[in-house]
């Protein structure tokens, strides 16, 4: 007899054939899926749950997703994620997981993604939610902030040794191999390695000023970072790197006598990490003129590659591209047809530069809904393939922040 509830239809049905698969052959069929559709059928049966476990993950490719960065995320403790190979959208969920409402993401590693959690009473699950205007007049200016890695994919979390407030403000966050951690300010940094003494390390900067754009270069495993030291009126670009193994005294120029004045042609220059961390990218305005005041004409993407201490020119943003960012595509369309308006000076200031690993991502507040895609070009020879990426998640302000996460279970905190 049928056990009470049961319906005898369904339990006299056979098994999926997938089920008499041999295990060899059901291993070969999965390894074929790419890491979030296996992360997405282990719940479907008991079946796939036990054959795709967190040692058979480990062994599916890791996925390359340019994760988007806001204070706030929006969708119930989502972050959404672009998938380039896809060219596609998708989310990316941490409330079945990640017991905090308020979350900010700031660095990865390899399968890892490091948060700034909200610690405060208020943002913890277990509590009922308060009213904007009791949260806000009992709340602090600057609420308590820790940081947090996890691995999305795998569900699993861990907190790290506690910092004070002034880092999660001013510091800049920055991940390396094997879980070592470091934070960034003006005068000082902190540095964390799972395997050493477990504790924040404080190593004073002997830096001329803040380390502007800190990058993690992981095949000269060293830290590079530009630093001004011009004057209050002109800004004169210099570059600095420091060894991981000697964070403290080991910051240095980086110069040769043959770059010459590379550091003068760009307008708020900003590194990102090349592909392989390999080659160190400089990307900013180009400069019409060497005039204080002289607008750009367009991006330019220069490559430092570290093995030959040479520069190159990567990429250049395509003239009708840059265009939409300056707002003349707007003023254009207004004009109905007249004389293109000239660009305003300073108009790349409103240009934001994201990513890593030879990809990078520029948003604007007058390109919304969009984003502008660059991948370098290994051989260096075609400068690059630039690209629109649409259908961006909105945050409302139109200007989108983010960076490169390779998703997979080759580490969990």
């Amino acid at each position: 007899m049928a056990a009470a509830g049961s319906d005898p239809a369904a339990d006299s049905q056979p098994p999926p054939p997938i089920h008499h698969l041999p295990p060899d052959a059901l291993h070969n069929v999965l390894l074929r899926l790419q890491l979030r559709d296996a992360v997405v059928c282990r719940p479907v049966s008991r079946l796939f749950h036990d054959t795709l476990s967190a040692q058979f993950l480990a062994l599916l490719p890791t996925l390359r997703l340019l994760l988007l960065r806001h204070p706030r995320p929006e969708g119930g403790g989502c972050l959404h994620a672009f998938d380039p190979a896809r060219r596609h959208w998708l989310r990316l969920p941490f409330a079945h997981f990640l017991p905090y409402h308020s979350f900010s993401p700031v660095a990865s590693s390899t399968s890892l993604l490091y948060l700034w959690l909200e610690t405060s009473t208020s943002t913890s699950p277990l509590l009922p939610s308060t009213s904007t205007s009791t949260s806000t007049s009992t709340s602090p200016a600057h609420p308590p902030k820790s940081l947090a890695v996890c691995n999305p994919f795998a569900g699993t979390y861990r907190l790290l040794p506690p910092l004070g407030s002034a880092w999660a403000r001013h510091g800049t966050v920055l991940a390396g191999p094997a879980g070592t951690v470091l934070v960034l300010t003006e005068l000082a940094a902190l540095s964390y390695t799972p395997s050493g003494s477990a504790k924040w390390m404080k190593h004073p900067l002997s830096l001329p000023s803040k380390p502007r754009s800190p990058i993690l270069a992981s095949a000269a495993a060293a830290v590079f970072a530009l630093c001004d030291v011009g004057t209050p009126w002109r800004s004169q670009w210099k570059l600095f790197s420091c060894p991981l193994a000697m964070l403290t005294g080991g910051w240095a120029p980086v110069e040769r006598a043959a770059w010459g004045d590379v550091f003068e042609i760009l307008k708020r220059p900003r590194l990102l990490a090349g592909a392989g961390g390999r080659r160190v990218l400089m990307i900013g305005g180009l400069r019409s003129s060497f005039a204080m005041d002289a607008p750009c004409s367009t991006v330019l993407i220069l490559r430092l590659d570290l093995a030959t201490m040479e520069w190159d020119e990567a990429g250049r943003m395509p003239p009708n591209m840059y265009r939409c960012f300056t707002g003349l595509c707007e003023a254009a369309a207004a004009s109905q047809g007249n004389t293109m308006p000239t660009a305003a000076a300073g108009g790349n200031n409103k240009v934001k530069v994201f990513g890593g690993d030879g990809k990078v991502w520029f948003a604007g507040k007058r390109v919304r809904g969009k984003l502008a895609m660059w991948e370098e070009d290994e051989t260096g020879g075609s400068g690059g393939k630039w690209d629109w990426v649409d259908v961006v998640p909105g945050y409302g302000d139109g200007v989108y922040r983010g960076f490169v996460f390779d998703g997979g279970f080759t580490a969990i905190p």
